[in-house]
């Protein structure tokens, strides 16, 4: 069937049933028994059959649109870009137009006269837009998972952010960090709240005080490199920095060629006389995140437990230990700084087809309105940590 468009009557054909069953089953209307139903779908989808959108509008009366929002942010980000095309692209795919929405929103009732279907990705449960989306009485899908009062089921794909940034930090104590510590994102959206929490837990139960300052949700190099300033002033035997902040990395390395930190070296193998692997720059960009010392977000400090290995980065002079640099998020900065940056690859193009690929299947009635997903990063390991590039 792949040298023409398969139609109705080929799968009700090859299914063995009427075109107005085969209609029926696959629009989930009708009076068609469940095993009839998926039998049905299962014989359009090996067909590669797919529905006429513009017969589908005409009886639905739809609008062959669907919503896109994202956060206030979005526009100077690399990353909600490269999402924002992935879920273009895909959405394209089953005859839909994407309309990008304000970040300030419209009320809900105004918004579905004129989409089929929303996406929101990071909703932020202080953003006010959020909620009259999520009510506006049309399929909604969310970029992670939405923290706030939810009126009603959505969809959602979501990543395992707890286990990207254990990896991260994992990764740094490996490479000889004994004092890590992260620029964690300000803000409530799922994304900023996992990550805070997470290096909390990962400092309890690795016996590892992780030093904790926030930044700017959508932090600046400028922002970034104030804040790395300040982290390594308060605490110089800070030995590796975490930036969460899309964009921000290239401050974080501004700040350590300003303060004589060898980049891709560990405090440890700087006291042992091993030379970085390579000097950091400010020329080119990447993705950084800001950390604190020793201290929680209130200045206090915050030890996760005795037996914590930091001696040998506390006996370091501040301007000739080393430090490794890495990034909760990687883009075109990271992977082009000097030296390049260790990040996690979150894989935005592939993450917005993901969440507009649900979206229209739930329009479709191939996936039920409250089906969550699971999205795939992978770590990026390069100089920055001492690793090759």
């Amino acid at each position: 069937m792949t040298s023409r468009t398969v139609t109705l009557l080929d799968v009700a054909r090859a299914a063995g049933v009427s075109k107005s069953t085969v209609s029926d089953a696959l629009q989930g209307s009708g009076r068609v028994a469940e095993a009839t139903r998926d039998r049905v779908r299962a014989v359009a989808e090996e067909l590669g059959y797919r529905p006429n959108s513009a017969a589908r509008r005409l009886r639905r009366a739809s609008t062959g649109a669907v919503g896109l929002h994202l956060p206030a942010t979005a526009t100077r980000l690399d990353y909600y870009m490269n999402l924002a095309f992935g879920a273009v692209e895909r959405a394209q795919e089953d005859g839909l137009d994407m309309v990008l929405l304000a970040p300030s929103g419209a009320a809900g009732g105004r918004i579905a006269s004129r989409v089929d279907g929303l996406l929101v990705i990071d909703p932020e449960p202080g953003d006010s837009a959020v909620p009259g989306l999520l009510d506006a009485g049309v399929p909604v899908v969310t970029g992670e998972r939405y923290l706030g009062p939810a009126t009603g089921p959505s969809g959602a794909v979501v990543c395992d952010n707890a286990a990207s940034l254990t990896a991260l930090l994992d990764h740094v104590t490996e490479r000889g960090a004994r004092r890590p510590a992260l620029l964690a994102p300000s803000g409530s959206s799922a994304w900023a709240t996992a990550l805070r929490a997470t290096a909390g837990s990962w400092g309890r139960a690795h016996g590892v005080a992780v030093t904790l300052r926030t930044v700017p949700f959508a932090a600046t190099p400028a922002e970034a490199e104030a804040a790395t300033r300040a982290l390594l002033a308060a605490d110089p035997a800070v030995d590796a920095v975490i930036c969460a902040p899309d964009g921000s990395a290239p401050g974080v390395l501004r700040a350590a060629t300003a303060l004589g930190r060898k980049v891709g070296a560990t405090s440890a193998s700087s006291a042992c006389g091993t030379t970085s692997a390579s000097e950091a720059s400010s020329a080119s960009g990447g993705n950084g995140r800001n950390g604190e010392g020793a201290r929680s977000e209130s200045g206090r400090s915050e030890s996760a437990g005795p037996g914590r290995p930091g001696g040998a980065a506390a006996a370091v002079g501040p301007m000739s230990a080393g430090l490794l640099v890495a990034s909760c998020v990687d883009g075109t900065a990271t992977r082009g700084a000097e030296p390049p940056v260790t990040a996690v690859d979150l894989r935005p193009a592939a993450y917005g087809r993901a969440c507009a690929e649900l979206l229209c299947d739930i329009l479709a009635d191939r996936a039920a309105p409250d089906t969550v997903r699971r999205h795939s990063w992978s770590l990026e390991t390069r100089a920055s940590t001492g690793s090759p590039g």
